[in-house]
């Protein structure tokens, strides 16, 4: 095997999804609307959606249309391209407090970008931080990331005011508050209200990392469902419908902090990417896709919890919300035995944190999808 850990993406490794099994798919050749098939040829019906990246469903016509044009005209070239100014207008116009626009390819390239703009904005150097916000040194504390970068965030809970409060009163260093706004469910409005408050009385930049919310739970992610607008919002996944794009957005002078340090990318302005972005635009202006979402994923999260009903010595709860949600087991080990017997039954289903609906789950694909899980579910309580 030529790959490290089986694969490049850590979240699509087999014993991630699975546990360690067999007969379970491994890799994929291809994949549309919202089935995937194996190397084997077996078709599957997908609620891992590409870890959320995808909300229109694979292979989507207009996506595809427009990524293959732009890659007929060059994709790529050694001026900027006239679809990144274009692509920025339209994320100002739908994405709640931006003003300008800098893209990058990866959520966790984006993240970074919006700490170094903040830092260099505030002049300060610590971070606090609530959920997942990539690989880079400056949020990991995992072995390779030196202890002096580790020391330089504070991780606090979710939804958790004190918390945050705690982390404020350290000092008047912190440059940035970084949060998943959506955490296995929905935000209080108390915890959002705090994080604006407290932030623009510290002086710190409160970033919104909606890498998985925007384009799904709305178009402008938790700032717009709850309305409470942060500093700097990044955006990605659902943005590209799986074309690798992400992109910071926020108020024009913060954003300028950007030309003041150095964020750059050899193909942050692919064509690409881009045109992606603007087909994904284009439909969600034309199609109800958010309603669409949301409908979807509340069939799905009822159908999860009728198992946790129907099932309740294996699923105890629902976690998250309907566009993206999943199952809280009794043992850990039972997510791998669901993960299992779905697959199985030939649907892919997150093992955790999240299963996502797509514009091609139709009812009856959703029928299909509660069929199947109801009949993996009883063949991991055969097993116990």
């Amino acid at each position: 095997m030529r790959i490290p850990g089986f694969t490049s993406t850590g979240s699509k490794r087999p014993e991630l999804l699975f546990g360690a099994a067999d007969g379970v798919p491994i890799r994929m050749m291809r994949s549309e609307g919202c089935t995937v098939w194996d190397e084997e040829g077996r078709p599957f019906i997908d609620t891992v959606m590409a870890l959320g990246a995808v909300a229109l469903g694979y292979a989507h016509p207009a996506v595809v249309e427009a990524t293959a044009a732009a890659l007929r005209t060059g994709g790529t070239g050694p001026l900027a391209p006239v679809e990144e100014e274009r692509v920025a207008e339209r994320l100002c116009a739908v994405l709640p407090g931006a003003e300008a626009v800098r893209f990058l390819k990866t959520g966790a390239e984006a993240v970074a970008a919006a700490v170094r703009i903040a830092r260099v904005h505030t002049g300060r150097d610590r971070v606090v931080t609530c959920g997942y916000h990539g690989w880079l040194d400056w949020c990991q504390a995992e072995d390779g990331v030196p202890e002096v970068v580790r020391d330089l965030r504070t991780e606090i809970p979710f939804n958790d005011r004190a918390g945050l409060e705690a982390a404020l009163a350290m000092g008047s260093d912190v440059a940035a508050v970084v949060v998943e706004p959506v955490i296995d469910g929905a935000p209080s409005l108390d915890w959002l209200e705090a994080l604006r408050t407290q932030t623009k009385t510290t002086g710190a930049v409160l970033v919104f990392d909606e890498i998985k919310t925007a384009f799904r739970i709305a178009v402008g992610g938790a700032a717009e469902r709850w309305n409470v607008v942060p500093d700097l919002m990044v955006v990605g996944k659902a943005l590209g419908n799986g074309m690798p794009i992400a992109a910071v957005t926020g108020e024009r002078d913060l954003m300028d902090a950007v030309t003041r340090t150095w964020v750059s990318s050899t193909l942050a302005t692919e064509s690409l990417g881009l045109a992606a972005a603007a087909a994904v635009l284009d439909t969600y202006d034309r199609e109800p896709v958010i309603d669409r979402l949301r409908q979807a994923g509340q069939r799905l999260f009822d159908t999860l919890a009728a198992l946790v009903a129907r099932f309740p010595t294996v699923a105890a709860n629902v976690r998250g919300l309907p566009e993206m949600c999943y199952l809280e087991f009794t043992k850990p080990e039972l997510s791998a035995a669901l993960a299992q017997a779905a697959a199985q039954c030939g649907l892919l289903f997150k093992r955790d944190a999240y299963n996502y609906v797509s514009w091609a789950h139709t009812d009856e694909v959703l029928l299909e999808v509660s069929a199947r899980l109801n009949e993996a579910m009883e063949e991991v309580v055969g097993r116990c």
